[in-house]
């Protein structure tokens, strides 16, 4: 028998104020992400291992080593995944002799193939739902660090545009994509309320920007992470709880 759902809960911390636009975090926010991006990584290597034979004598641990090392000398890459992926494996390519052509071919398509698997599903219906009752209201975007297709996964129908670091725009907890989005939405930071499961990049990101902030916890993995200094507006444990907030 499937587990039966928690009680619902809202805490408070602080008092919200008045805000016009709610951002989201997309990975474990509004579902849950690790099965899509373990089953993208899993496609991605037997592709690379099927095309390129040497690259068998490399687990995973010894590919996230090396995309590792590229951080250290290449500090944006952790600002960009998908950049720190395609670098990972040209460079692991040319590790194992393959020609700079054949590297580049061989990263391109094997980016090719973790975004199709990694995008390849849709947001459930009732998330789904509680965007579009909450956009009748609200203007919604998207800030993730993540980098999935969110026209493939339906959230280009809720959103009015989404934020994804890269390209000089930092990761959160860094202020870069939450000072972006309240340029676009020409508000002040304090009018923008961002959702989230994660106590750091989400909720002490969004403080240090000068948002407003609500913490879902556990996350769609139903995991609960422990908090940080830094505590939320409020925090709740179920996503459709927004509703009875705001």
């Amino acid at each position: 028998m499937p587990s039966p759902l928690p009680k619902a809960s809202i805490i408070q911390y602080q008092r919200l104020q008045t805000f016009s636009a709610i951002s989201f975090d997309l990975d474990d926010t509004l579902y849950n992400n690790l099965p899509y991006v373990m089953h993208a990584s899993e496609q991605l290597f037997w592709y690379i291992n099927q095309s390129y034979p040497a690259t068998t004598a490399w687990n995973v641990d010894q590919w996230q080593q090396l995309k590792h090392a590229l951080f250290t000398r290449h500090p944006e890459l952790a600002h960009d995944t998908s950049a720190a992926r395609y670098a990972m494996l040209h460079q692991g390519l040319l590790h194992f002799n393959y020609s700079e052509v054949e590297a580049s071919k061989g990263a391109q398509d094997g980016m090719t193939c973790f975004h199709h698997h990694r995008s390849n599903f849709t947001i459930d219906n009732n998330v789904m739902q509680l965007l579009e009752r909450l956009s009748q209201r609200y203007r919604l975007i998207g800030i993730t660090n993540g980098n999935v297709d969110t026209q493939r996964i339906g959230l280009d129908k809720v959103m009015q545009f989404v934020l994804h670091p890269g390209h000089g725009v930092k990761m959160k907890p860094a202020a870069d994509m939450f000072t972006l989005a309240c340029r676009q939405l020409d508000i002040r930071p304090s009018a923008l309320l961002h959702v989230g499961d994660h106590p750091l990049s989400d909720i002490a990101g969004a403080k240090m920007a000068g948002c407003q902030s609500v913490w879902l916890n556990p996350c769609m993995q139903q995991r609960h992470k422990k908090a940080q200094p830094v505590l939320p507006h409020i925090e709740i444990n179920q996503l459709d709880l927004l509703l009875e907030l705001l």
